[in-house]
């Protein structure tokens, strides 16, 4: 019987914490350093990450048929991902000033693909570890709530770290992060060395994605996940306007975040209850719904309404909690219903590029809805603009999600 004591799960999962260093840190605060530090224009900035974020987004598909072919050396691509991370996040803050713009471009690239390499193998892990089913979503909610955590310090600890060492706050927070990448490296393997892998039974072929999209459930999950990943990408674009120029908060952005993450951590035990007492796929409609709900009050709170926010945050990020630990579960499902261990990493690829490519889609779709309604960063705007297209506009997407799982759970009943 295969070892699921916490000790050992912390052992697999713990990884994610210096995972989650490639989000924030290079998504609001790299941007903030080479405009204001090195006089980046801001505009080259958007356009460049949301050309990498694009071409990111499709590697993702390709590294892992990449990793299953090669699934033997599956943990010696753990590593590699791990290696490129770590050089990618100390070149960004470690500028050659030469050409600073393929600098920058090429730093996020080799961060970025770090992060997809590592996070579609690490999930890939998390479905073929050999343990009872019913283990399987205890083991992600664990990867993920620890995932969460990474996010918090990620995104608090550059502003501690200026209070105490100045202009030197980055290359400390890159040392922070190489020590945190190897002692959880050093745990993995270890738990890696004493875990039951589920071997592929046939070597991949050509055609891996349609005989992964062959299964109408399989379609229907990911179609149900895209609207899901997109509705939430939407307020993720746009979080920094409403807060400042709609509700008026900005010195609370801060603070709501660490709400709206850390009750995405707290809640997976919850998440983790309900779909061993029903089924993944009702959990994961449950939340949901509980996102739409909780949600639309952003419509409905007035400038300045900072307690009311604080509760959306609370509850909205829940359902977040949800969203990151149960799709997981369900592809673990559908790669032991179909026999498809050989496709693991494959099935997580596809996971991953729907989730960036809906981020990339979300900043190329709101963003210019607010310039076609003529509105100015950093100017206040209190009419019905934000409401709609940050709250409203979400939920109907959701809404739809709803309707395609929903049909989804009534097949697998059949």
């Amino acid at each position: 019987m295969q070892n699921t004591s916490v000790y050992n799960v912390l052992k697999y999962s713990l990884i994610a914490f210096p995972l989650a260093f490639a989000g924030i840190p290079i998504y609001l605060h790299a941007p903030d350093y080479y405009s204001a530090n090195l006089g980046l224009e801001i505009e080259i900035i958007g356009f460049s990450l949301l050309f990498l974020r694009i071409f990111d987004a499709f590697l993702d598909p390709l590294i892992g048929f990449i990793s299953d072919r090669y699934f033997s050396f599956r943990d010696k691509i753990i590593y590699l991902g791990s290696f490129l991370l770590i050089s990618g996040f100390w070149m960004i803050f470690h500028p050659v000033t030469a050409n600073i713009i393929t600098w920058f471009c090429l730093s996020v690239f080799v961060c970025t693909l770090g992060f997809s390499i590592l996070s579609i193998n690490l999930q890939a892990f998390g479905g073929l570890w050999d343990i009872p089913r019913d283990k399987v979503t205890k083991v992600i909610a664990t990867r993920e709530s620890i995932g969460l955590m990474g996010l918090l310090i990620s995104a608090v600890t550059p502003t501690a770290l200026y209070l105490l060492y100045g202009e030197e706050s980055f290359h400390v927070f890159s040392i922070f992060l190489l020590l945190i990448m190897i002692i959880t490296l050093i745990c993995f393997s270890s738990w890696y060395k004493s875990s039951e892998i589920k071997k592929p039974k046939k070597i991949l072929k050509k055609g891996v994605f349609k005989i992964i999209l062959k299964n109408k459930n399989v379609k229907l999950f990911y179609t149900s996940y895209l609207l899901s990943a997109f509705a939430a990408s939407i307020p993720a674009t746009l979080i920094i306007f409403y807060v400042r120029d709609y509700l008026l908060a900005e010195s609370f952005l801060g603070y709501f975040l660490v709400v709206y993450f850390a009750s995405g951590a707290i809640s997976m035990p919850l998440w983790r209850f309900l779909s061993n007492r029903y089924t993944c796929h009702q959990a994961w409609l449950f939340s949901m719904v509980l996102a739409i709900t909780s949600f639309i009050w952003a419509y409905f709170i007035q400038p300045q309404d900072i307690t009311g926010f604080f509760i959306i945050c609370l509850f909205s990020g829940m359902s977040v909690g949800a969203n990151l630990a149960l799709p997981s579960s369900i592809i673990a499902e559908y790669i032991y219903e179909n026999n498809h261990e050989e496709y693991a990493a494959s099935y997580y690829s596809i996971n991953n590029f729907l989730s960036k490519f809906s981020l990339a889609i979300a900043a190329g779709t709101a963003l210019p809805i607010l310039g076609f309604m003529e509105y100015q960063p950093g100017t206040p705007r209190v009419d019905n603009l934000f409401p709609i297209t940050y709250a409203v506009i979400p939920c109907l997407i959701q809404a739809i999600a709803i309707i395609f799982i929903f049909r989804l759970i009534k097949l697998k009943k059949i």
